[in-house]
């Protein structure tokens, strides 16, 4: 009963951001793996994780947060 409470209440909506969770976490790992073997061990580091480092890295940069042109239901569209 609590498994399907569970996955009955997200629906196929709220499946898609689990696994995109799930698979932010899985990324992230891997970026944090490669940053700490660089930093760690660097003799033993090569291209793939100077790689993955220099990635997650420039990623961060990019502003994510932004939000497309359309305005949100209940905003006043300006008058030009």
């Amino acid at each position: 009963m609590v498994r399907r409470e569970f996955w009955g209440s997200r629906g196929p909506q709220g499946r898609r951001v689990l696994l995109l969770g799930a698979l932010g976490l899985v990324l992230g790992g891997v970026w944090w793996w490669a940053v700490l073997r660089l930093l760690l061990a660097p003799e033993g580091t090569g291209v793939v994780e100077g790689a993955v480092a220099a990635g997650g890295w420039g990623l961060s940069l990019l502003p994510v947060h932004v939000a497309a042109r359309g305005a949100g239901a209940g905003v006043r569209r300006r008058q030009e």
